[in-house]
C-alpha cells in the first residue's frame, strides 16, 4: 500500500440535504404541475386572456403526441369563431439585421398605442438537440415584461423557410386570446420565405446598408413578396450608406409589376436601437390595411391563405402517417442499410419504399 502524499488540499464533508418534513407535499406539487387540464378549462381560460392557459394550449398544438393533437384540434375548433381579428405581420431579414431589436422596439411602440401584441419568434433549431438556440425571450427583455405583450419562441425544426410547423394554429390561439397584432419573426437564413408569406397580411423585409445586401435584395423572390422594406441600423456613421441603399431599393421596386393588392411597396429608414422610424413603419402598415380592406384584397388574401393551409395540412398529415407506419419504418431501415453497403441506390430505395404506400 502506497503512502499518502502530503497535500495542502483538504476535503470536508458536504452539507447533507434537509429532510422533507412532508414528502407528500412534493408529490402534490408535482401532480399539480403535470395534471392534464380539461379542454373546456383551457378554452375558457384562453378566451379570458389567461396567458398560462394560452401557453399550455400552444404546447399541445406543437406536440406530436396523438392524444395531445386530438385535444389541440378540439381547442382550435372552439377558438376559431373568436379568431381572425388581428393584424398578422411577417418580419424577415438575414441574421444580424436586428430583427429581435426591431421587434422589441416595434412591439413596445404598439403596446404604448394600447395594442396587445403577440410575438411568434421562430428560432433556428440546433441540428443536434432540435431545440431553439437563439433564445429570443432573453433578447427582448423590455417586451417580455410588458403586460400587453406575449412572446412565444418556437424551434423551426425542419420546416421550410424557418417557420414552425404549427405557427398557423398558434396564430388562431393568440387571436382568440385577444391579441390585436401578431408579429411573426422568421429565421431568415436563405430558405424560402413563402411559408410565412402565406400566413400574414403584411410582409416586412429588414435590410442592412453597406453589407453587400443591396445587390442581393434586388433579386426576384423576396423583394416581390415584400410589402415594405425597412433599412435598419440607419444611425451614426451608417446614415449615408443607409440613404444610398434606400435609393437603390426604390429603383429596384420600380422594375416589378404592380401588386394585386394595388399597393406600392415603401422603403424607409429606421434605427431600432434608437427607436427612430418605428412610427413611420406602423403608419405605412395602417395605410396598407386601409387600402386592402377597401378594395376587398384583405379578405380575398385571407381566403386564399386558408385554402393553401388546407393543402399543406393534408400534405403534412400524409407524410406523418406514411413515416409512422411500422412496415415503412422497418423497410426504410433495411433500405438504408443496403445503401450503406452499396447494394442499392437512393432512387431505387425510394421507389421501393413508395411502392409500399398502397399495400
Amino acid at each position: 500500500m502506497k503512502n499518502k502524499k502530503n497535500t495542502a488540499l483538504k476535503t470536508t464533508d458536504g452539507v447533507s440535504d434537509p429532510e422533507i418534513i412532508n414528502p407528500s407535499s412534493m408529490l402534490k406539487f408535482k401532480s399539480k404541475r403535470t395534471k392534464k387540464l380539461h379542454t373546456d378549462t383551457l378554452v375558457n381560460g384562453l378566451l379570458n386572456q389567461n396567458i398560462t392557459h394560452l401557453s399550455r394550449a400552444i404546447t399541445l398544438v406543437e406536440s406530436t403526441n396523438a392524444q395531445h393533437q386530438q385535444q389541440a384540434n378540439t381547442i382550435l375548433k372552439h377558438c376559431l369563431p373568436h379568431a381572425n381579428t388581428s393584424i398578422r405581420i411577417g418580419i424577415t431579414g438575414v441574421p444580424g439585421v436586428g430583427k429581435s431589436t426591431f421587434i422589441e422596439a416595434f412591439g413596445t411602440y404598439l403596446t404604448a398605442q394600447k395594442k396587445r401584441v403577440a410575438v411568434l419568434a421562430i428560432d433556428p433549431s440546433s441540428s443536434l438537440t432540435k431545440g431553439s438556440i437563439l433564445g429570443d425571450k432573453t433578447r427582448m427583455e423590455a417586451l417580455v415584461n410588458d403586460k400587453n405583450a406575449y412572446i412565444r419562441p418556437s424551434a423551426s425544426g425542419n420546416s421550410l423557410g424557418g417557420v414552425a410547423r404549427k405557427t398557423r394554429e398558434t396564430i388562431i390561439l393568440c387571436e382568440a386570446a385577444g391579441f390585436d397584432v401578431i408579429l411573426i419573426e422568421t429565421v431568415g437564413v436563405g430558405q424560402s420565405e413563402t411559408a410565412v408569406h402565406s400566413m400574414v397580411d403584411f410582409f416586412l423585409l429588414l435590410k442592412l446598408a453597406g453589407a453587400g445586401d443591396e445587390l442581393q435584395g434586388i433579386k426576384r423572390g423576396i423583394i416581390e413578396m415584400a410589402d415594405a422594406i425597412a433599412i435598419n441600423k440607419a444611425d451614426g456613421d451608417n446614415q449615408k450608406a443607409a440613404k444610398l441603399a434606400m435609393l437603390e431599393f426604390n429603383r429596384a421596386l420600380h422594375l416589378y409589376p404592380q401588386k394585386n393588392s394595388g399597393w406600392t411597396p415603401k422603403v424607409s429608414l429606421c434605427s431600432a436601437l434608437n427607436n427612430e422610424g418605428i412610427s413611420k413603419i406602423w403608419q405605412e402598415i395602417s395605410e396598407y390595411l386601409k387600402l386592402t380592406k377597401n378594395n376587398n384584397y384583405f379578405d380575398t388574401k385571407r381566403t386564399e391563405q386558408n385554402k393553401f393551409w388546407v393543402l399543406q395540412t393534408i400534405e403534412n398529415q400524409l407524410k406523418s402517417d406514411f413515416f409512422n407506419r411500422s412496415d415503412i419504418k422497418k423497410e426504410l431501415e433495411n433500405q438504408l442499410k443496403l445503401i450503406e453497403t452499396n447494394k442499392t441506390t437512393p432512387f431505387a430505395a425510394a421507389e421501393y419504399i413508395l411502392s409500399l404506400k398502397f399495400t
